[in-house]
């Protein structure tokens, strides 16, 4: 499931993934993303995907979808993660997409959401 986190601000988001992402957990998130991206232009995000598990398969293709939409519509995007995959995962997002994209590990989350809102330049 995704949860929008409290911190989140405008076009500020922090989004928690845990567990198996399913479709309908995708189509809630999308939803919520365009929302934003209608009030707010482009986002930055930060995903916290520490207690991720994995996608089923529809859901590992809306990943796919939510990102060749949205290409455009994010500034920034932070991954915070423990896995080395995740990180290698970034770094190929970080040159198929617009966004400035970067890994953190799970114990710079703090560092991560100050650099997602541009309150630190890295």
């Amino acid at each position: 499931m995704f949860a929008i986190l409290p911190e989140s601000d405008g076009g500020d988001v922090a989004i928690k993934a845990s567990g198996t992402l399913t479709h309908e957990a995708y189509a809630a998130l999308t939803s919520e993303l365009e929302r934003r991206i209608a009030a707010h232009g482009k986002l930055n995000i930060l995903f916290d995907i520490t207690e991720f598990e994995g996608w089923d398969l529809r859901a590992a293709w809306d990943d796919f979808m939510l990102g060749m939409k949205h290409m455009g519509d994010f500034d920034r995007i932070a991954v915070v993660g423990d896995a080395t995959w995740e990180e290698v995962g970034v770094k190929i997002a970080d040159v198929l997409i617009a966004a400035d994209v970067r890994f953190f590990p799970g114990a710079e989350r703090a560092a991560a959401w100050a650099w997602t809102r541009g309150a630190v330049a890295l």
